[in-house]
């Protein structure tokens, strides 16, 4: 029996090694692909929601694609411009950022303290600071380009979601139970990304209003970026912010970047770890440690946009474990054990 439940475990790593193989050979799709799958997602509740409201399917299906439609070039557009018009006056960035540090060098030799001016500005690679952040954009630009076959399957997506509720029904006609752990799987993975997408938009939509305050240049695209990088966890929240404190560094005084810095801070922490918790659901939580892994993981597989997916598929797989009583067990070694303490020390 234990060379047999080997022979098994060899089988299901061998073949797990070449799924994996034939995802990062093929990421170009994959990537579409799941896209498509996590934003119909979100828009089927919606459309869900329109049809309780007696709005005939065709009229709600039109409203829904238009939507989708009008985010992704707007999304498109802001990102396009924003990025021409930061590549036209990167080298005025780069020449106040040069004299940004100069000026920070007088000053600490002003208190006595020696410094060699000449070779920390031979070390010191500009291009590398502003290139980090062009790199950044690009890469959104690129991905936002190729979001119109994403459009599309949506598009298909969503006219299936009502006939593809009729087939599991067909399916598991004589295994209620299964169509119980499926619904349940659909509804917390529904909820997740309805949350995770509302969070992202609030994250994004007060850091662009705060920035416009404080008259940071491109406000409305560091907001798109906070929002997209709301989706990588710990490590987004402070990609996002790099570049305005950076742009806030150079054009403002010290005074308000410190407190746009503090306001980065309040507002992911406000709502990364106090709002979205609540929304979402203590039992929806991840284990920081697979959290890291599975940045490291789908970056690796998916590249960039795999940064941003790694914790919606994770969260998908986790979701999908829970929702079977044979594969739990696993979903319990995915969770965030010390939130379900909290939870519990509160009811007893």
């Amino acid at each position: 029996m234990d060379a047999i439940n080997l022979k098994n475990y060899f089988f299901y790593f061998a073949s797990f090694v070449v799924i994996i193989a034939g995802i990062k050979m093929s990421s170009e799709v994959v990537v579409i692909l799941f896209l498509a799958i996590f934003i119909s997602s979100i828009f089927s509740s919606l459309l869900k929601i329109l049809q309780k409201k007696h709005i005939p399917k065709v009229l709600s299906y039109i409203f829904i694609l238009f939507l989708v439609i009008l985010v992704s070039l707007m999304l498109a557009y802001v990102v396009n411009i924003s990025l021409k018009d930061f590549i036209t006056n990167l080298p005025i960035y780069e020449e106040k950022f040069k004299n940004l540090i100069l000026n920070s060098i007088h000053f600490i030799q002003a208190y006595g303290v020696e410094i060699d001016k000449a070779k920390i500005m031979e070390s010191l690679n500009f291009g590398s600071f502003f290139g980090f952040t062009t790199n950044i954009i690009g890469s959104i630009s690129t991905f936002l380009s190729k979001f119109l076959l994403v459009v599309i399957g949506v598009a298909f997506i969503l006219a299936e979601s009502k006939s593809f509720q009729t087939k599991l029904r067909v399916i598991f006609r004589n295994n209620a139970r299964k169509l119980e752990h499926f619904n349940l799987f659909s509804y917390n993975i529904q909820r997740y990304f309805v949350v995770k997408s509302f969070t992202s938009f609030l994250t994004g939509f007060i850091i662009a209003i705060m920035l416009s305050y404080f008259g940071v240049d491109y406000p409305i695209l560091w907001g798109v970026i906070a929002m997209l990088f709301n989706f990588v966890p710990v490590v987004g929240s402070i990609i996002a912010s790099f570049p305005a404190i950076l742009l806030a560094i150079m054009n403002l005084d010290v005074n308000a970047t410190i407190w746009i810095t503090i306001f980065y801070v309040v507002i992911n922490i406000s709502i990364s770890n106090i709002l979205e918790p609540k929304l979402m659901g203590k039992e929806l939580g991840l284990s920081p440690l697979v959290i890291f892994f599975s940045l490291i993981f789908w970056g690796y597989i998916l590249g960039i946009v795999g940064m941003f997916l790694a914790v919606p598929i994770t969260m998908t797989l986790k979701i999908a474990f829970d929702s079977n009583l044979g594969t739990h067990w696993l979903g319990i070694l995915m969770s965030d054990l010390s939130r379900k303490r909290e939870k519990n020390n509160k009811e007893a």
